[in-house]
C-alpha cells in the first residue's frame, strides 16, 4: 500500500501517478484507518480538544488529502475504468461517513469537550460536529439509523449517476458540418474551434458540440436558425426522454433523489427537505428564502417584460422572426448589442488572450490581499494544458498552492468550479498548506492564437478566483472550519461574486488586455460602450436566475410522497408566475441541472443571489473606502472562514448587516 499514490503523505498529490485500481484499496485503507482513529477517540473517556477534536479533525485531513484528487479525476479526466472505480469507491466513502456521523462515542466525545477554554474557532469546530452529528441522524433510534444510512448510500449513488449521465449524453451529440456556409456568422476563432473539435475526432471540416464554447458559438453567431435550433434543442434536452438518445435519460433519478430526500429529512425531525437544508444556512427558513426570490421577481419583472417586447420587435423587423424562440434570443441580444452600442462580443475577446488575463488577474490579487501567484513547472498534473501556482507572501514564504485546468476537453465535466485539493491544518509542529483546483471550460488555443476569453469568461476567472482566495487565505488551522468549509453555503457565494466586480474596474481591465494582434489594452471608447451594455436585459438575466432559485427550492419543499417530483409540474407552475420567456414543451432543463441534482446545491441555488447581495453591498465599501476596504475584507470574511457564523463576519466587515439597496442598483432595478 505504500506504493499507492493516493495514500502518500505528501504536499501535492501525484496526478500522473494515479490509476483506477489505486482508488478502492486506498479507500479500504483509509477507512480502516478512521475506524481505529474513532475507537482511540470514542472509546477512551477523552474530553480534552486535542484527544476529540484535534485527532477528528487528523482523521478528516487524512480522508480528504486521499480522495480528493480521485474525484478531482474523475470530474476532469473521466474514462470508463476511473468512473467504475470511482463509484465502487465512493460508494463505501459515504457508507462510512454516514457510519462515522452516527457514532455515538464520538458524538459522546464532542459532548464532554469544555467550551469554555477554548478560542472562538475552537469552540464553532466543536458547535458545528454536534450539529452534523445530530444532522447525521445520531439520535435516531437503531432502525431509524440503518435506514438513514440505507438513504445516503443511494442518494451517493444516484447523484454520481445523475453527473454520469449529463456528461455522456452531451458527448453523444454532435453535428458534423463540411460546408462552410453553415456556419455563417461564427467569427474565425470560433470555427477554429469547432475544426479543433472535428480534428479530434479525425474528421475534415467542423464539429459541433455540447461543450460549452461551441453551444455559446452557435446560439449567438449562428445565421442558420435551424441549426440554431438543433443544438439548442440537443442542449436542453441532454440526459432526458426527449434527447435524440435517451439512453441516458435521468428522470427516474430525480425522482428517486427528490423522494430521498424528503424521507432523510423527516426522520430527522423536518417536513421537507428544504427545511433540512436552511438548517445550515444563513437564511432562517425556505419561506424566507422564497419571499427574499418574490420580491426580487416583483421589481425585476416589469424590466423584463419591456425587454422581450424590445427584442420580439427588434426580431421581426432585423430578421424577419415571427415568433422569438429560445434558440433567437443570444443571437438576436447579440446583435442589438452590437448595434445600439458598438459591442461586439466576440470581437472583444481579441483584447482578453488567456496569458494577458492571468497576469492581470494575478496583479489584482497582489494588489488586493498582499501575495503573489508564482507559477511553478514540473508539477506533476493530469493533463499538459494544466497550470499550478505557488502563492507566496510578501517575504516570499510559499503559503499555498493552485492547480488552474481552463479549456473545454473530453472527459471533462461542463461548467467552472473550484474545489477543496488540501485544506490548511497545522497538526503539532506540522504545517500542511491549503491548495485549491480552479476549474473551467473555456475555449482552447487554435494554432498559434491563444485562448481568446469572452468578457463573461473573464468574469467567470474572478469568480472562481474568489472562492480559491477564501480557500487559500484562510487563518484557521482546522480544516472542519478554514475557508470554505463549514461556511453558511448562501454565504459561501459571497467572496467569489465579490471579485466578479472587478471585471468592470477600469483599471483592473487595463491590466487584464492586450489585444491579441497590437498588444493594446482595451479602449477607454470600448470600455465605455461595455459599460452602457452591462444592464443590457438585466432584467432577463435576473429573472432566469430567480426562476432556477424558486423552482429548486419549491421542488424541495412541497414534495408530496403520493404524487411523486411532479418535476415538469412544479417548473411549469413557477414558470407561470416568473417567467417571461416559455421554452417548448421539450425542454428539460431539469434533467441537466446538475447544481442541484449532483452537486451541493439542492434547496440552495437561492445562495446565489443572496451572496449576491452580501457582495453588491461589500463590493460598495471599496467606493467608500478604497484599499483599506480589501485589508478589512480579507481580515474579517476570508481569513475567518467558519469560525464564526457569516453574519457576523459580514458585520465584522460592513460594520452593519447588508443592505438591499446595492442589488438592486447592480442590477439597474430601483431601489
Amino acid at each position: 500500500m505504500t506504493t499507492n499514490p493516493l495514500l502518500a503523505d505528501t504536499d501535492l498529490p501525484d496526478f500522473a501517478a494515479i490509476r483506477p485500481e489505486h482508488l478502492v484499496p486506498a479507500v479500504d485503507q483509509m477507512i480502516a484507518d478512521a475506524r481505529a482513529a474513532a475507537d482511540r477517540i470514542g472509546g477512551s473517556n477523552a474530553s480534552d480538544f486535542a484527544d476529540v477534536v484535534l485527532a477528528s479533525e487528523r482523521a478528516g485531513f487524512a480522508i480528504a488529502r486521499g480522495w480528493s484528487p480521485a474525484g478531482h479525476l474523475h470530474s476532469v479526466a473521466d474514462t470508463p475504468e476511473l468512473r467504475a472505480a470511482f463509484a465502487e469507491a465512493q460508494a463505501k466513502l459515504a457508507e462510512y461517513g454516514l457510519e462515522a456521523g452516527q457514532d455515538p462515542r464520538l458524538f459522546g466525545a464532542f459532548n464532554r469537550v469544555d467550551l469554555a477554554p477554548l478560542t472562538e474557532a475552537e469552540a464553532r469546530a466543536v458547535v458545528l460536529a454536534r450539529r452534523d452529528f445530530t444532522l447525521s441522524g445520531v439520535a435516531l433510534d437503531d432502525a431509524a439509523k440503518a435506514r438513514f444510512r440505507e438513504i445516503g448510500v443511494e442518494l451517493n449513488k444516484l447523484t454520481t449517476e445523475f453527473g454520469n449521465a449529463v456528461l455522456d449524453s452531451s458527448e453523444a451529440w454532435s453535428e458534423h458540418v463540411t460546408d462552410a456556409a453553415m456556419l455563417s456568422g461564427l467569427t474565425d476563432n470560433a470555427k477554429a474551434i469547432l475544426a479543433a473539435y472535428a480534428a479530434e475526432k479525425e474528421l475534415d471540416g467542423w464539429l459541433v458540440t455540447l461543450r460549452e464554447p461551441s453551444v455559446q458559438a452557435i446560439l449567438t453567431q449562428a445565421d442558420n436558425r435551424d441549426l440554431r435550433a438543433r443544438v439548442a434543442k440537443a442542449y436542453a434536452t441532454r440526459a432526458s426522454d426527449q434527447a435524440a438518445d435517451p439512453t441516458h435519460d435521468n428522470s427516474a433519478r430525480i425522482d428517486r433523489i427528490l423522494a430521498l430526500r424528503h424521507e432523510a429529512a423527516q426522520l430527522l425531525g423536518f417536513d421537507n427537505a428544504a427545511a433540512r437544508s436552511v438548517e445550515t444556512k444563513m437564511a432562517q427558513s425556505a419561506d424566507e428564502a422564497l419571499a427574499f426570490l418574490s420580491d426580487l421577481a416583483a421589481r425585476a419583472r416589469p424590466l423584463a417584460e419591456r425587454e422581450l417586447v424590445d427584442a420580439t420587435a427588434y426580431a421581426a423587423e432585423k430578421f424577419g422572426i415571427a415568433k422569438l424562440e429560445p434558440w433567437d434570443t443570444g443571437y438576436v441580444a447579440e446583435h442589438m448589442r452590437r448595434e445600439r452600442f458598438g459591442v461586439d462580443r466576440e470581437a472583444i475577446r481579441a483584447y482578453f488572450p488567456l496569458p494577458r488575463v492571468m497576469k492581470g488577474t494575478t496583479k489584482l490579487i497582489e494588489r488586493l490581499y498582499g501575495i503573489r501567484l508564482v507559477e511553478r513547472p514540473g508539477v506533476s498534473v493530469w493533463n499538459d494544458d494544466v497550470r499550478y501556482y505557488d502563492v507566496q507572501d510578501q517575504s516570499g514564504e510559499i503559503v499555498a498552492g493552485v492547480y488552474c485546468d481552463f479549456h473545454a476537453r473530453a472527459g471533462k465535466r461542463g461548467g467552472a468550479w473550484m474545489d477543496v485539493c488540501r485544506p490548511r491544518f497545522r497538526d503539532a509542529d506540522r504545517f500542511h498548506r491549503p491548495i485549491a483546483y480552479l476549474t473551467c471550460n473555456f475555449p482552447p488555443a487554435t494554432g498559434d492564437t491563444p485562448a481568446l476569453l469572452a468578457h463573461g469568461d473573464v468574469v467567470t476567472l474572478l469568480h472562481e478566483f474568489g472562492h480559491v482566495l477564501h480557500h487559500l487565505l484562510t487563518e484557521v488551522d482546522l480544516p472542519s472550519i478554514g475557508g470554505i468549509s463549514g461556511v453558511e453555503w448562501d454565504a459561501v457565494e459571497l467572496p467569489s461574486q465579490f471579485m466578479e466586480n472587478f471585471a468592470w474596474d477600469r483599471g483592473t481591465l487595463t491590466e487584464l488586455s492586450a489585444h491579441v494582434e497590437t498588444d493594446e489594452p482595451l479602449p477607454d471608447a470600448l470600455f465605455a460602450k461595455m459599460l452602457a451594455a452591462r444592464r443590457f436585459q438585466a432584467g432577463l438575466f435576473l429573472l432566469r436566475q430567480i426562476e432556477f432559485a424558486t423552482f429548486d427550492l419549491r421542488l424541495h419543499r412541497d414534495y408530496d410522497p403520493a404524487a411523486g417530483g411532479r418535476v415538469m409540474d412544479v417548473l411549469n407552475a413557477v414558470r407561470d408566475e416568473v417567467a417571461v420567456i416559455r421554452p417548448p414543451e421539450w425542454n428539460r432543463f431539469p434533467h441537466s441541472f446538475a447544481h442541484i441534482f449532483a452537486g451541493g446545491y439542492a434547496a440552495g441555488y437561492y445562495s446565489y443571489l443572496w451572496a449576491e447581495l452580501l457582495s453588491a453591498d461589500a463590493f460598495a465599501a471599496f467606493a467608500e473606502e478604497g484599499q483599506v476596504a480589501g485589508d478589512r475584507f480579507r481580515r474579517e470574511v476570508l481569513a475567518r472562514g467558519a469560525s464564526r457564523p457569516a453574519a457576523e463576519n459580514f458585520r465584522a466587515f460592513r460594520g452593519r448587516a447588508p443592505e438591499a439597496d446595492a442589488l438592486l442598483r447592480h442590477h439597474g432595478l430601483a431601489a
